[in-house]
This record gives structure tokens, C-alpha cells and sequence, in this order.
């Protein structure tokens, strides 16, 4: 998978009238890439999906990114989560929790300074991932 399934993604996460189902089906292909390359446009595919205001987008986004790059992607997961898009965040939310479970010592060492960060939603979101370790 090459930056071509992700554009592909992408115009399917901004077209209204794309099928679900499909739009799914080809997340779930460029995860089972593993192909950690793709994670820095990910990343700012997924800032981009924050700024526009786009929760189905963070979600789908949030879950490629959880699986390509594990408890690595924890603070750029933590961040998109602290911003309030009016969505209830399941999915995104359960990509958090399961990181922080798979790797408990890794999710601490990246979670803890984020519960000191000077942006209180951020610090309250890691705050909350913080209680899923086991």
C-alpha cells in the first residue's frame, strides 16, 4: 500500500456519499501493511481531520495510525482526542485503551508527561488514559 490507498482514504473520508463499508475495508487494508512509513502523513492527515472538525475522519484516522505505530502513537492519539468535536470518541477511545493494555510500561513513559501538559484538555485526556494501566 503507497500514499495512493491513503489519498484514496482520504477522498473517501470526505465524500459524503462513500460507502462505509468500503471506506472501512480500506483502512483496514493499509493497517495490515504494517508500513510504518505512512505513518507521518497519517499523523498529519489526522491534525487535519482535528482542525476541520472531522470526527468520523479522527476516528478512522485515530484506529490506521493506533495499528501501524502501537503505544507510539499514544501522543498524537491523546492530542487529537482532547479536542472536543461533539462526538462520543468510542472508537477512538478503545484505540487508546487497548494501546496503553498491549503496552503498559511503554504507554506510562509516553503518557505521563502528557498528564503535565499546559494544555488542560490534553492533560486531562492522558490523565484518563493513565487509569487503564494495569
Amino acid at each position: 500500500m503507497t500514499d495512493d490507498g491513503i489519498t484514496r482514504l482520504l477522498a473517501m473520508l470526505d465524500d459524503l456519499d462513500a460507502d462505509v463499508d468500503a471506506t472501512i475495508d480500506l483502512a483496514d487494508e493499509i493497517t495490515a501493511t504494517g508500513d510504518p512509513a505512512l505513518l507521518p502523513r497519517l499523523t498529519a492527515e489526522l491534525g487535519r481531520a482535528v482542525e476541520e472538525r472531522n470526527g468520523y475522519a479522527r476516528e478512522l484516522l485515530g484506529g490506521v495510525l493506533a495499528g501501524l505505530g502501537g503505544a507510539e502513537t499514544l501522543p498524537v492519539l491523546v492530542r487529537a482526542s482532547a479536542v472536543d468535536l461533539g462526538d462520543d470518541q468510542d472508537g477512538l477511545a478503545t484505540e487508546i485503551v487497548d494501546l496503553v493494555q498491549a503496552d503498559p510500561q511503554r504507554a506510562g513513559s509516553l503518557l505521563r508527561p502528557l498528564a503535565e501538559d499546559d494544555d488542560l484538555a490534553v492533560a486531562h485526556r492522558a490523565d484518563w488514559a493513565l487509569r487503564f494501566l494495569p
